[in-house]
């Protein structure tokens, strides 16, 4: 149960990592490393033909995919808030979006993991998780994983922008003259409210007058 329990700690975390890293640098989407060319040479066979075979049952290229898919959502929503608000604006945002797509390598991402489960398991607990992932218990944990690794997500980035809106509230109202032009910038980008603006600006327009 213990190895069971840290391989899902690996799963979420290694969700979080491709978001994280991703979107904080979508030039370089992947960490440029020695590490990147997969396992190392002194890995046993045996264990890593067990780690690939049970990276397939949890689906960890899947995870891998979804991760580099919320990554591009976070920048592409982070782009469109900082470009012009005009059909040009829009398409170069999807010409980035397709792009970073074509660039983040998730094979190379899903090689990686190799060396991680490697380090993390010893090779008679990776034969204790294959025996688990191939019951239907160990099947249901890993197809539901992602959803709850998106949810974990979800409800991580709601709590912490309460969070954030409250402590600027408190900080502005016990410091007004340094405070009063703080924005955090969550929520809607610039874009989405200019959108919205243009959008009702329109809808009055065509109103017939009375």
């Amino acid at each position: 149960m213990k190895a069971v329990l840290a391989l899902i700690i690996i799963y979420v975390g290694t969700f979080f990592l491709v978001i994280q890293g991703a979107s904080q640098n979508p030039v370089q989407a992947l960490p440029q490393s020695n590490s990147s060319a997969g396992p190392s040479n002194s890995m046993d066979a045996t264990k890593e033909t067990d780690i690939r075979s049970l990276m397939e049952l949890v689906g960890a290229r899947d995870m891998v995919q979804d991760g580099a898919s919320n990554a591009i959502e976070q920048s592409r929503e982070k782009l469109l808030a900082s470009v012009s608000n005009n059909d040009k604006g829009q398409a170069f945002v999807k010409a980035f979006a397709a792009s970073y797509q074509k660039k983040f390598d998730v094979g190379q991402v899903t090689e990686q993991l190799v060396s991680v489960y490697d380090k993390h398991f010893t090779q008679e607990e990776i034969k204790g998780l294959l025996q688990f992932y191939g019951s239907p218990l160990g099947q249901k944990v890993a197809s539901e994983m992602p959803k709850i690794s998106r949810e974990i997500q979800s409800a991580t980035r709601a709590a912490g922008n309460k969070a954030a809106k409250e402590a600027l509230a408190e900080l502005k109202q016990q410091n007004p003259e340094v405070g009063q032009s703080a924005r955090l910038g969550l929520g809607q980008s610039r874009w989405q409210q200019r959108r919205g603006q243009q959008q009702s600006q329109q809808s009055a327009q065509r109103q017939p007058p009375q």
